[in-house]
């Protein structure tokens, strides 16, 4: 499916000691959410903040809206303000109260609206006493005035690094609705990129993934065109083996075997008793990045 790209990059690499991201082409497709998928330490925060202009230290192209570039970012105050940037670390100094960072954010961005994040606060239910330092929140109470301050900016991007992470299930409900309700003000015109190790509970939200392993995309696609590519497979003990050499990915148990099957590669999968299903996004990421991890493909305990 072609689309147009809110964000493309180019020859993305940036260097630690050991470990290396490196991105030959980035595209996050305009007008929709995308997933960065990997597990911890796969170079997702490491990504977002280099498109989010929070590192500078890096090699590579990257253009937003098709228009304007990373110098641009930098300089033209009309591409910050279309940004949105919600990352992990100290966001807020610790030392501020909610007072000083909802005044901090007025300061900071032409498009902050005062009465929209007010209204936001209290319906995420942050504390309302402006008195209290935000280094006393909880972590989901600190993520929620993350997101207040972020969807209560009048942006064409969110960029958002783990963001359901420290939150509970029904806040991760309320997040997907947050997002759609975003989407859906311009729609077509407004992108989200958020991270995750754990996609189950936004796969409701989620349009496009990517997926990211040992610091580079190992799969990427638009949600339905994931669900053609791989297919969900499930069969005996007495099959194994045969299967095994089919399959992309599989896991065993006393009873039989379940597995992910490329969809162009089924037909090897002829005359043995086995059930086809489509799987979900959460079933296909961990099939990938089970191909494309370090760990260890069995752990003996």
């Amino acid at each position: 499916m072609e689309f147009a790209s809110a964000i493309h990059g180019e020859g993305i690499v940036k260097k630690y000691k050991g470990f290396e991201l490196n991105i030959p082409v980035l595209d996050v497709p305009k007008g929709f959410a995308t997933a960065l998928i990997g597990e911890n330490g796969a170079g997702k925060s490491t990504l977002l903040d280099i498109l989010a202009g929070i590192r500078l230290d890096y090699r590579g192209s990257v253009r937003f809206f098709d228009k304007y570039d990373d110098r641009d970012r930098e300089n033209k105050k009309e591409v910050k303000n279309s940004i949105g940037y919600e990352g992990t670390g100290n966001y807020y100094l610790p030392m501020w109260t909610l007072k000083q960072g909802r005044e901090v954010q007025k300061l900071l961005f032409d498009n902050f609206n005062e009465e929209k994040y007010i209204n936001l606060c209290k319906a995420l239910a942050v504390p309302e006493d402006d008195n209290k330092k935000i280094s006393d929140l909880s972590d989901g109470n600190s993520m929620k005035l993350k997101l207040a301050g972020i969807f209560a900016r009048d942006t064409k991007l969110l960029l958002m690094d783990e963001p359901a992470s420290p939150l509970d299930p029904l806040m991760r409900d309320k997040l997907c609705d947050m997002i759609r309700g975003y989407l859906g003000i311009e729609e077509g015109e407004r992108s989200v990129l958020f991270s995750t190790h754990n996609i189950a509970d936004m796969e409701a939200v989620t349009d496009y993934a990517i997926i990211v392993e040992n610091g580079t995309i190992v799969e990427q696609g638009f949600v339905e065109e994931l669900k053609e590519k791989y297919i969900l497979v499930k069969g005996e003990k007495k099959d194994e083996e045969a299967a095994r050499k089919i399959l992309y990915s599989i896991s065993v148990n006393n009873y039989g075997f379940e597995g992910m099957c490329l969809a162009d590669d089924l037909d090897g999968l002829a005359g043995l008793e086995v059930v086809k299903e489509t799987p979900t996004l959460s079933q296909i990421c961990v099939a990938v990045m089970k191909n494309n991890s370090r760990l260890a493909s069995e752990v003996t305990v």
